[in-house]
């Protein structure tokens, strides 16, 4: 758990349930949800998080299980480690309530909590550089070596699409988890990755070139017949729009 945090556990306390990881959705549950049915569970969510913050106890519970598996998913996807996954939502969700003073609902809770899980996962990287290693490489590049993608009957959320994931360059492989997965709009995942709505749209559409030639690479009949660009993963998280390699030509 980062540093900090007992401070915020004195005040904040999270559900039972999802302490002990016991809220987990199943693999396969949960798709991404579609525009027409994101905006009515953010509005609910953003009303949840309000209450919340004014103390309401039953709001606190409900606030955390409607978004706990999106947090989940996007902190296993970002992370690249899957064994990381819960301690990573439980620190987003400490962090969140002892902040939640700070919500005025400017926007919807859902992005400004995928927001704190993006800086929980960023601080877990610079807390693993910072202890000795026995070698160089950080830990999500040895799991990107170890993972094997296989063919499977089109993006699926499951192990397997985490594995293809994993190929992915940070910030392509958050793009796309942001808003095919977790069915963010193009604004929100921009304003929880800090760039430009453009640059998300042309990252997203590079992950699905990418994602599509590894298909085609294992022989998978469904995938589309889009030419594979090897490209070895990003090192960290980008920290800004400033020379995003990703940055859309004019048009």
């Amino acid at each position: 758990m980062t540093a900090g945090h007992g401070k915020a556990d004195k005040h904040r306390r999270l559900p039972d349930t999802v302490k002990a990881g016991r809220h987990r959705t199943p693999h396969g549950a949960g798709r991404a949800k579609r525009a027409g049915k994101a905006a009515p569970a953010d509005e609910s969510t953003t009303a949840l998080a309000l209450a919340a913050r004014g103390g309401d106890a039953t709001a606190v519970e409900a606030f955390v299980r409607a978004l706990h598996h999106d947090v989940l998913r996007y902190v296993a996807h970002l992370s690249a480690d899957p064994q990381a996954a819960d301690d990573l939502a439980q620190d987003t969700f400490l962090r969140a309530l002892s902040g939640l003073h700070r919500f005025e609902g400017r926007s919807s809770a859902r992005a400004w909590l995928l927001s704190i899980a993006r800086r929980a996962v960023t601080d877990s990287f610079r807390s693993a550089a910072a202890r000795p290693r026995l070698s160089d490489r950080t830990d999500w590049q040895t799991a990107v070596e170890l993972a094997q993608p296989r063919g499977l009957p089109g993006f699926d959320d499951g192990v397997v699409l985490r594995d293809l994931l994993a190929a992915l360059p940070q910030d392509r492989r958050e793009a796309f988890v942001l808003t095919q997965l977790l069915g963010l709009p193009y604004a929100e995942a921009a304003e929880v990755s800090g760039c430009p709505v453009g640059t998300v749209r042309s990252r997203v559409a590079r992950a699905r070139a990418a994602l599509a030639g590894l298909l085609t690479e294992t022989g998978d009949p469904t995938a589309p017949a889009t030419p594979a660009v090897p490209e070895g993963p990003a090192a960290r998280l980008p920290s800004s729009a400033g020379g995003d390699r990703d940055r859309p030509g004019p048009g």
